[in-house]
């Protein structure tokens, strides 16, 4: 998975949880039906979006989504799943700006595609894709050539960018590239109308991906003596934020004036979730949690004001010269052997359980949760938080959180 707007599921209410699974495994699935089961692996966060902006303005009809089968991504277990045009669209859009990134990375021989052989082999690949993609999208009405075109042109950008280099310069062809997909969205939909002002959140789109990309790697870049659109035109970190929330005030406006028949997904995405996103990038995300805890005083056992309440020569008192009282023994536990245990970890590891929801350990029996569950997001059900300093009017969820915006 890679994509700049990475949602944690403990944010979003139970049915916008389903409805970005519907639209992540739809993509996956159109990817596998239309190109083969290789081409799943350019499913991205960023390229259901596409899915999302053309359900989100498209009459709601019965057949929009479908049941899938178990799958070992979800734990062997069914999901509905979104199907129709605009999964198909997402798709060739994933399709083509992947086959872009590895032609990018044979450029620049990293790892692995230093080598000859691999590089022919990378560079196949990539032509697959790109052909994919514009038979995708040739059915749907798309001429995938303008995210080709793009992507050319960005290469001969970077070549010539250098210091004093506006970074706006550097971002127009991936602004150009999420423009066309976001617009032919609203041609899918239906919704003819739409089409300039998701053209116009698209590029904005399109220039906060680049710039977050460039600011997460820019240290890396650094090391490794890659090429970053920061560095290369002198643009600090702090200019490169004004950016950043300049394109986050023009999607939100730009989103305004499009005719939805359902926003909530695409809101939460493209608002909450992408704000979240570049507070990640520049490492100024904080957790609500610990913010609550400052506020009460919680420094430590003691507190703000001294140690707890309480008989402090009481032996089962917290405060008690003695301590706080022993905690009752565990019961034992029916725990597997080595060996069995072993075989019990592959199975789990075979079919995904690990990685999401609920599993037994392998060796001491005990219930944990997947790796997707243990995100840092500390602000449960939190998709409707600072809805004033974002929007007005917020509907974005149904998840009754107190959200009053």
């Amino acid at each position: 998975m890679f994509g700049i707007v990475r949602p944690c599921t403990h944010r979003l209410s139970e049915g916008l949880r389903t409805a970005w699974m519907a639209h992540l495994c739809g993509l996956c699935l159109a990817l596998r039906s239309d190109h083969g089961q290789f081409a799943r692996i350019v499913t991205n966060y960023d390229g259901l979006i596409v899915s999302v902006l053309t359900e989100a303005q498209a009459e709601r009809t019965t057949g929009r989504w479908r049941t899938a089968g178990p799958c070992p991504l979800r734990a062997m277990r069914t999901a509905p799943v979104a199907r129709g045009e605009g999964a198909r669209l997402a798709a060739a859009v994933s399709l083509v700006l992947a086959s872009a990134k590895v032609r990018d990375h044979v450029a620049d021989r990293d790892g692995l595609l230093k080598r000859r052989p691999v590089a022919a082999a990378a560079r196949r690949v990539a032509a697959g894709w790109d052909r994919a993609g514009a038979r995708t999208g040739a059915q749907l009405g798309f001429d995938t050539a303008v995210l080709v075109d793009a992507v050319d042109r960005q290469t001969g950008i970077e070549r010539l960018a250098g210091l004093g280099t506006p970074l706006l310069t550097v971002t127009e062809p991936t602004e150009t590239a999420t423009a066309a997909a976001f617009a032919h969205t609203a041609v899918l939909a239906g919704k003819p109308q739409n089409a300039e002002p998701l053209a116009e959140a698209g590029r904005l789109f399109g220039r906060l991906a680049h710039l977050l990309d460039a600011v997460e790697d820019q240290e890396a870049d650094a090391v490794s003596g890659a090429w970053n659109p920061l560095t290369a035109t002198g643009t600090s970190r702090a200019e490169a934020r004004r950016l950043c929330d300049d394109a986050l005030s023009g999607v939100r406006l730009a989103l305004r004036d499009i005719e939805f028949t359902d926003d909530k997904l695409a809101h939460v995405l493209l608002v909450h979730e992408l704000r979240r996103s570049v507070d990640r990038a520049f490492a100024t995300e904080t957790c609500s949690h610990q913010a609550d805890a400052h506020r009460a005083g919680g420094h430590g056992v003691t507190g703000a004001f001294g140690p707890p309440p309480g008989n402090p020569y009481a032996p089962n008192d917290p405060g008690s010269p003695f301590g706080p009282p022993s905690p009752p023994p565990e019961p034992p536990r029916d725990r597997r052997g080595l060996i069995a245990g072993c075989l019990v970890w592959a199975g789990l590891a075979c079919t995904c359980q690990m990685c999401c929801g609920t599993f037994e350990d392998p060796w001491s029996r005990q219930r944990r949760e997947g790796l997707c569950s243990q995100c840092d997001c500390c602000d449960a059900c939190d998709c409707c938080s600072n809805c004033a300093d974002c929007c007005s009017n917020c509907d974005c969820c149904d998840c009754d959180c107190g959200c009053d915006c």
